[in-house]
């Protein structure tokens, strides 16, 4: 056993795997992460740019969509479907030994959709239609216009990972998101699945940064504090949200909670334990998504020990502190979602730029 077994059989807590390219499907790296404690996988346009920009292992079915003349981004969506399906498989047994727990693949609509609630509506029902595997989960910006295509998906069955949550507040509409969408959907409700992705070291990062800025004693004790205080607090909401008669009714025809799922969770900060973002979030009904490098970290000299909620009060004091510090969480959490989407569309645009420049050179 490995400590990613012990997470999940100790604690509850399902590590997944931030990162997927072909190579690691075709040489058998994804089943021996697999092996190892891996229950999931992750992806995004920036995730996907890596694996198709540095390596070769793309090219031959990019020549022979160009020879049948598909457009660029027709063959940049035909390539990822290719890994998603691939994956999916390879992940299928976790999916069916799990009950349905785990075994997830995740793929990103198209980031351009973010504030387009009826176009990111039709994307995610499109890539769950062509895909149609029970264990996908469709990724949706947390947006104020991507959290009605998250309901609306819901209410259709559809399962989905609900990205680039930064701010306790959506989180709330994302979880009511999820519930309402649950309501609305007829029958048993034991197929459809969601995690809520709150982002971590991206905002300790804006938070740290504020706080130097500030330059008190007062603030500069409280960096490397945020982020995991944030995700404490969440976690104390996720169990009021999936908790009393409105809930009990649901779970009754079948629903699952929406975890929580901590992502972007390698440490920025060099002075910071690297696995900083693990240790201190640990608890049942819980996703860790991590880089592989974190994962080896964790795996080496991780420790597996509840955390999450050992001290919520702690928790919200710290958020306190940081507020009468001067940093404004509501500002931090605007220009993270405005950074993070940017940051997907730009690496959609640059991997369709090399894509292009790939295609005619074959």
């Amino acid at each position: 056993m490995t400590r990613l077994h012990d997470l999940y059989s100790e604690q509850g807590q399902s590590p997944w795997l931030d990162n997927l390219k072909r190579g690691w499907i075709t040489s058998g790296e994804l089943q021996e992460w697999i092996d190892r404690g891996v229950r999931g996988i992750t992806s995004n346009p920036s995730i996907f740019q890596k694996a198709m920009t540095g390596t070769d292992d793309y090219d031959t079915q990019l020549k022979s969509l160009a020879d049948a003349g598909r457009s660029i981004e027709e063959s940049y969506w035909t390539l990822v479907t290719t890994d998603i399906v691939d994956a999916l498989k390879i992940l299928r047994p976790v999916y069916e030994s799990s009950g349905g727990v785990d075994g997830y693949v995740s793929v990103e609509v198209d980031p351009a959709l973010a504030t387009d609630t009826v176009g990111t509506i039709s994307a995610a029902r499109e890539l769950h239609q062509g895909i149609d595997r029970p264990n996908l989960l469709v990724k949706i910006p947390a947006t104020a216009e991507g959290v009605p295509a998250v309901r609306q998906m819901i209410a259709e069955g559809r399962s989905v990972n609900v990205t680039l949550i930064f701010s306790l507040d959506r989180y709330l509409e994302v979880m009511e998101a999820y519930v309402s969408g649950l309501e609305a959907c007829p029958g048993d409700l034991a197929g459809v699945a969601s995690v809520a992705s709150f982002f971590i070291s991206r905002t300790e990062t804006e938070v740290d940064r504020r706080l130097d800025a500030i330059g008190t004693r007062e603030a500069l004790d409280l960096r490397g504090r945020g982020a995991v205080a944030q995700g404490q607090v969440a976690y104390e909401l996720f169990r009021k949200a999936f908790s009393g008669p409105r809930w009990e009714a649901l779970a009754a025809r079948g629903a699952r909670v929406q975890r929580p799922l901590w992502a972007s969770t390698s440490t920025k900060n060099p002075a910071y334990p690297d696995t900083l973002y693990v240790d201190t979030l640990i608890g049942t009904d819980t996703v860790n998504t991590l880089p592989d490098a974190t994962l080896e970290a964790f795996e080496d000299h991780g420790t597996v020990a509840r955390t999450v909620d050992a001290d919520p009060g702690a928790a919200r004091g710290v958020l306190a502190a940081l507020t009468a510090a001067g940093v404004d969480l509501d500002d931090v959490s605007r220009r993270l979602e405005e950074e993070g989407v940017a940051a997907f569309a730009k690496s959609f645009d640059e991997l369709l730029a090399s894509l292009t420049v790939k295609a005619a050179s074959l």
